[in-house]
């Protein structure tokens, strides 16, 4: 254990003896972790689910182009785990980019994900694992024009 009055940072558990905390009495080194898509809300035209994998430009120039030339007047960006900051990037980016014609509105929610730890021996059984992440939703739509109502949102709905 480490000596914290020193500064030194405590050494918790290995990613994989943690995924195997919660499946019980099991090596972690027997057992392969294989983690589950998650559940997407109703894939709409003007939804865009953004991830790490894709380059960054290209998610941002297809937003753009869904708001200019796709006929849209708003988009909703959804972004899960560590891709809450890029779809955060992008929004902002939209808007900054629009001087003043975009705004946004951000929801946050939690998501429950599920994970197969799937034996790499055949004498074992497989265990399911459920843990949350982060996730958030964000509305990108066109700002009235003044003198014009706006009804109270709700993001992505």
């Amino acid at each position: 254990m480490a000596d914290r009055s020193m500064g030194t940072p405590h050494l918790g558990p290995t990613p994989a003896a943690a995924a195997a905390e919660g499946a019980g009495d099991m090596d972690p080194v027997e057992y392969i972790l294989r983690k589950r898509l998650p559940h997407k809300l109703p894939r709409r035209k003007n939804d865009i689910y953004i991830n790490m994998k894709t380059d960054f430009k290209a998610q941002l120039g297809r937003c753009q182009k869904m708001l200019e030339a796709g006929g849209f007047s708003e988009i909703c960006i959804h972004g899960l785990g560590l891709a809450i900051n890029r779809a955060i990037n992008i929004a902002l980016q939209l808007q900054a980019a629009s001087f003043g014609a975009l705004r946004v509105a951000a929801n946050t929610s939690t998501v429950e994900l599920v994970d197969d730890l799937e034996p790499e021996l055949d004498e074992a059984e497989a265990v399911t694992r459920t843990r949350n992440n982060s996730a958030i939703h964000i509305k990108v739509f066109l700002a009235l024009p003044k003198g014009e109502r706006v009804e109270p949102l709700n993001p992505c709905n």
